[in-house]
């Protein structure tokens, strides 16, 4: 994860704590349908997980108008030239410190454009810091030192009340960032700072109160859906296609190709070639190759579009019409 920024975030700073309001989760109750959950067998025992995870992807759905404003607004951002920034602590922000690092590679996105920000610093990837989730004072320090006006943060939260995912929102909403809210707690309203709230109703965990459970796996479909979303509008696939991760290696060398002949329906052998000819610009040899143009010309046309490959290929249909 060597690609993803997570400052350390451990030293608090003295007069900036805020009153966080205790908002009861239903994540905290306790779930009926697993009462008696120890007494069951290995499989019941599974099954009854499993039935409880099954909840998970219709409680996303209910939120997906809300969860596309966030999406826009990260486009938005990065377009501009700024930045995406996760913020979250304990499994919440482990998730998202492992979203922000699988897009380096997968879409081939600058190192910077998300920031991964987690209660504690790298250390507490690895093990819990004590108290460091609870200290606002630290997520406003933290975000004051990491933003620019127009970036866009997502912070997330099971509760909903993590002190110091919602002193990070406060700071970043002052600094003039747009800011969103992925939180556990359907009871969540009107949070400062918060641009968008994302409330997920996942309901009670099958053991009361391990929200790396349900509450965790509604993050990990939002935080996927969301930053999968923003590459998609920003150019990043061609159709259901990966045509911007970085080749560097034999395997992935070789998946563009395959990728290549998928999109194209050509040879192998013409797909090797164009790719060569392309300096291994998968982009560019998708253009090249459907468009007819040479590899100098698609590269224009792809700059010119912001690297769409559909608006690279209109715009140069255009100019031959």
């Amino acid at each position: 994860m060597s690609d993803v920024k997570v400052k350390d975030t451990v030293r608090p700073l003295v007069g900036l704590r805020r009153q966080v309001v205790h908002v009861d989760s239903p994540t905290e109750q306790r779930n009926p349908r697993t009462m008696d959950i120890d007494l069951m067998s290995t499989v019941g025992i599974l099954g009854a997980l499993n039935a409880e995870d099954k909840l998970v992807p219709d409680a996303v759905n209910a939120v997906l108008p809300q969860l596309a404003r966030a999406v826009d607004y990260a486009v938005e951002a990065l377009r501009a030239g700024h930045r995406v920034h996760y913020v979250g602590a304990g499994t919440s922000g482990r998730l998202a410190t492992l979203d922000a690092a699988e897009l380096v590679p997968t879409f081939n996105v600058p190192d910077d454009w998300f920031v991964a920000h987690h209660a504690g610093g790298p250390r507490a990837l690895r093990q819990a810091v004590e108290n460091a989730e609870d200290d606002d004072d630290a997520g406003a320090a933290e975000l004051r030192e990491s933003v620019e006006p127009g970036d866009f943060v997502l912070g997330l939260t099971a509760s909903g009340r993590t002190p110091y995912v919602l002193g990070a929102l406060a700071a970043a909403s002052e600094a003039g960032c747009r800011t969103a809210l992925v939180s556990g707690n359907p009871r969540s309203q009107n949070v400062p700072g918060v641009d968008v709230l994302i409330a997920v109703d996942t309901g009670p965990e099958a053991i009361a109160g391990s929200t790396r459970m349900k509450a965790g796996s509604a993050q990990k479909i939002i935080l996927t859906a969301f930053s999968t979303a923003t590459m998609i509008k920003l150019g990043r696939t061609y159709s259901n296609l990966m045509v911007s991760m970085r080749a560097t290696n034999a395997k992935l060398r070789g998946r563009n190709v395959r990728i290549l002949r998928e999109a194209t329906g050509m040879s192998e052998h013409d797909c090797s070639e164009a790719l060569a000819e392309s300096g291994d610009d998968l982009k560019v040899a998708l253009v090249h190759l459907l468009s007819g143009v040479d590899t100098k010309t698609a590269g224009k046309a792809l700059e010119a579009n912001q690297g769409h490959v559909r608006n690279a290929l209109a715009s140069l249909h255009m100019r031959a019409s």
